[in-house]
């Protein structure tokens, strides 16, 4: 509830004069009212801000929590002093956030940076949204624990079977990932070869279309494995750029705010709407 999350802050009520909070889809800044959330069925025209002002007895600005994360990084973490930077976040789902000019791009229906949804693999897997293909569908910790369980429940030998336990095999958590990688499990391996795989395609074409200084990965695996996680997709990304001069100069990194990314975004968010300056 709103009241824990206080409580859990240790922050005093009455000191708060704003929130901002963050929502999976598109939200309509304006009005708070989060358009739709493809892995939350039923969260169709949800007025998430006016739901927790009135909860709170303060202002709220609600948008998209991928975007909030990207804010994040942006003014508090590694993308700081950046005008253009994109934040990919790969999680249960893969989402992105795009800064243009020093500014968070939102697009004219308040979805742009949706890149879980760019079609990655035509008719491939099925996405959470009802479509197939989608870069979510390949490349997100929900993909990865399907390729990793059908390997699995198929036969294949892995220290994952040691590591998950027999009924553990909904818990792949970014520690899992990281020591089965570190032992050199062929099919965790494989698996997320696969994924930087379509992460660096992507990557390259926002590259292309963008033309950032820096993209960021977030998110607990991208963030447990550091270097490890960017540079395959480096490595994958960096040819396809058309324009090959000064192509170093595009940092692909791993972001180091955590889970705060999109808290600190939030509180960001809401100061600027509010009119008031970071100290």
């Amino acid at each position: 509830t709103a009241e824990s999350v206080l409580s859990s802050a240790e922050v005093d009520a009455q000191a708060v004069i704003a929130a901002g909070v963050g929502a999976p889809g598109p939200v309509n800044l304006e009005t708070g009212v989060v358009v739709e959330a493809p892995n939350l069925p039923g969260w169709q025209e949800i007025p998430l801000a006016a739901m927790l002002s009135d909860r709170l007895g303060v202002p709220v600005f609600a948008d998209n929590d991928v975007n909030l994360g990207t804010l994040g990084v942006h003014q508090m973490g590694v993308g700081r002093g950046t005008q253009h930077m994109i934040g990919i976040f790969v999680g249960t789902g893969v989402g992105g956030g795009v800064i243009i000019d020093g500014q968070l791009h939102r697009g004219s229906r308040y979805s742009a940076g949706e890149i879980g949804h760019t079609i990655i693999v035509p008719n491939g897997p099925l996405c959470g949204c009802g479509k197939r293909g989608c870069l979510e569908a390949v490349a997100s910790r929900t993909a990865i624990e399907r390729e990793v369980n059908a390997a699995l429940e198929a036969g294949y030998s892995s220290i994952l079977s040691d590591l998950l336990g027999p009924s553990g095999k909904d818990r792949l958590t970014s520690g899992v990932i990281k020591s089965a990688l570190e032992a050199g499990d062929t099919l965790m391996t494989e698996v997320m070869t696969q994924v930087q795989f379509y992460l660096g395609l992507l990557t390259a074409n926002l590259v292309n279309i963008l033309d950032p200084e820096m993209v960021v990965f977030g998110g607990g695996v991208a963030e447990a494995l550091g270097d490890a996680f960017t540079e395959p997709i480096r490595a994958t990304a960096k040819p396809y750029y058309l324009q090959q001069r000064d192509a170093d100069r595009v940092r692909i990194v791993t972001a180091e705010l955590g889970d705060y990314a999109g808290g600190l975004g939030g509180a960001a968010l809401a100061r600027q709407m509010t009119g008031r300056k970071r100290k």
